[in-house]
């Protein structure tokens, strides 16, 4: 989960989030001294797929992975794509990197996976513009006071800096759970027309979990603990 202040929306330059919740287990602990280093992104220098994996192949972001079930999944449906993972919560980053490394030994780890603890929008700069073809943001922290607008990731800097960083056909996905965010982030939206084509046909499109996104913990909680409705959104980074 992730959130950044800019006192100007236009601008990113702050991020919002916990760092750390409940002291991690010691196989959490170890994977954070021992398998995260392997596979961190690098602190410095672009970030471009052949740096990360060795070769040229489809890149995907994902904003705030929370227990990384969805970067997960996804890497493993897509063995030949490259992931890439930011998450702020320490113990966000430990719960991914158990199903990175293969749910703690019981499966090979997953290979094409790369995972920064911190901030998501200083990763996101240095990837090449027009290098992504997929880039997620799922559930993220809604800061529903309308004085902690300006902290939400749905803002005019990310998504114009969202809009930079896919090649034109990219996808940009986007899930809430919360109808507060839900009208903010349409409405910030239509303001990207000229960038973004909204993936929908009618309401069902956006009120249905589309092929080949998993539900998440999170999701899954917010849905049968909370009772909440749950939003996906698909968009195409105009050409």
């Amino acid at each position: 989960m992730t959130a950044y202040k800019s006192g100007d929306p236009t601008t990113i330059n702050r991020l919002y989030g916990r760092a750390k919740g409940k002291p991690l287990r010691a196989g959490q602990q170890a994977l954070v001294d021992n398998l995260l280093p392997q596979i961190a992104v690098p602190a410095e220098g672009p970030i471009t797929a052949e740096r990360l994996f060795g070769d040229d192949r489809p890149l995907h972001f994902e904003i705030g992975f929370g227990g990384g079930e969805h970067m997960a999944y996804r890497a493993d449906l897509l063995p030949f794509h490259g992931f890439i993972g930011a998450e702020p919560f320490l113990n966000g980053v430990a719960q991914a990197l158990t199903h990175v490394s293969g749910d703690n030994g019981q499966n090979p780890p997953i290979p094409n996976v790369r995972i920064h603890h911190g901030d998501a929008l200083e990763v996101l700069s240095r990837i090449p513009d027009g290098s992504l073809t997929m880039l997620y943001l799922l559930h993220p922290d809604p800061w529903p006071k309308a004085r902690h607008a300006k902290r939400r990731m749905m803002n005019d800097g990310p998504i114009d800096m969202f809009a930079a960083k896919l090649k034109p056909g990219g996808e940009f996905r986007f899930g809430t759970d919360h109808d507060i965010y839900l009208r903010h982030a349409l409405m910030v939206m239509r303001r990207h027309t000229h960038q973004f084509d909204w993936l929908c046909d009618k309401a069902e499109t956006f009120q249905n979990r589309p092929n080949g996104w998993p539900e998440t913990r999170y999701e899954h909680k917010a849905r049968t603990v909370y009772g909440h409705e749950v939003w996906y959104f698909r968009y195409r980074r105009k050409g």
